[in-house]
């Protein structure tokens, strides 16, 4: 399914932490966030999100691509799907669909991961061939790096009909061009330390690191490792797992432990983040524990993962659904009789803290 109206919103007050000169041009998007209707639906006016990426190469330029509908030389963007599950993701296919970019080929950037650039609004003239009255944009500008490893482009000769590489001084959007030239971005590929989503996975997944490329002073060959925090709660020997949405990216219709992702944060400071984000649950992060690790590569290829798991000694709260797009429900099973379908590495990590052990691998190759 789309992104929630929460989701997005999530996106808009960063950038406007970021950005306050800006609340009174993203005022009516603000404003559309807390009405009943879908704000990425291209029905919905008189205006609705759309999303774009800024793709850097190591020159510093960004890919444009020249319509064939407006003659216009933009950035790849387009309208959502009904499929994509955040705006990155939406803006990632469309990459992949106008230039054929993978999202494989992509690098998040240090300093923006996965929030916008640029929130830019713009007039769209009426369309009588699509039955389309005048309306505006809200399009959310990502920027990703190209990597080294990526295929030359092939475009989607039906709708674009070429493609250049601009310097940032260049860029067809003015707003997009102010941000960039301000941004400090050099065109430099920096491994981003931490990837800010845990269990989810925007469908695509964008790189968070460049391809066989060690964080800054570490040691040939280091491989940087993504970070995931779990909440282990029991209960008179119950323990607490939710049903993953049947459409989500990452274990669709599985059960699971409350987790996530770190962004610029402790372990404990995260997962306390997490629990309140998700299910509505308040703990006090000296109440958590670490009752065990799993080091894991879910499948050949992919980045290497640690799950860290902590059980809360303590908490205020019910578990409620405060994600539905992610969890349709939350329930106490005996820790004896789990649930199928599982997360495999959930299970793991469920019966090496019933027996007692700190640290389980999973998926390496003996």
């Amino acid at each position: 399914m789309p992104p929630s109206p929460a989701q997005i919103r999530s996106l808009v007050t960063a950038y406007l932490d970021r950005h306050p000169g800006e609340h009174d041009a993203l005022a009516p998007l603000t404003s559309a966030l807390d009405s009943a209707g879908d704000p990425t639906s291209r029905t919905t006016l008189p205006g609705h999100v759309t999303c774009s990426v800024a793709v850097i190469d190591r020159g510093a330029r960004v890919l444009h691509v020249l319509h064939r509908g407006t003659g216009l030389l933009l950035a790849p963007g387009g309208h959502v799907e009904a499929a994509d599950e955040t705006l990155l993701a939406a803006a990632l296919r469309e990459v992949e669909e106008e230039a054929g970019i993978p999202a494989s080929a992509l690098v998040l950037t240090a300093d923006f991961r996965d929030g916008p650039i640029d929130i830019d609004v713009h007039d769209i003239d009426a369309s009588p061939a699509r039955a389309e009255a005048a309306h505006q944009h809200d399009d959310f500008r990502f920027v990703v790096h190209l990597a080294d490893d990526a295929p030359d482009l092939t475009l989607q000769v039906e709708e674009v009909g070429g493609a250049a590489w601009l310097p940032f001084e260049e860029v067809s959007s003015p707003t997009l061009r102010a941000k960039l030239v301000a941004s400090g971005l050099d065109g430099a590929i920096r491994p981003v330390k931490l990837e800010q989503h845990a269990a989810e996975h925007p469908a695509p997944a964008v790189r968070t690191e460049p391809a066989a490329v060690a964080p800054a002073g570490a040691p040939s060959g280091t491989v940087p490792n993504i970070v995931g925090v779990h909440l282990y709660l029991e209960r008179d020997g119950h323990v607490l797992l939710g049903r993953r949405h049947p459409d989500a990216a990452y274990a669709g219709g599985s059960w699971h432990t409350l987790a996530g992702h770190l962004e610029a944060e402790a372990a404990t400071a995260g997962l306390v983040r997490e629990a309140y984000e998700e299910a509505g649950l308040v703990i006090d992060p000296a109440d958590l524990e670490l009752v065990h690790t799993v080091h894991m590569v879910e499948r050949p290829g992919d980045d290497p993962r640690i799950g860290l798991f902590f059980r809360a000694r303590r908490w205020e709260g019910v578990p409620e659904v405060r994600e539905p797009d992610r969890c349709v429900g939350w329930r106490w099973w005996r820790a004896e009789d789990l649930p199928e379908p599982i997360v495999p590495y959930t299970r793991v990590a469920i019966e090496g803290i019933q027996a007692g052990r700190a640290y389980s691998e999973l998926g390496w190759a003996r």
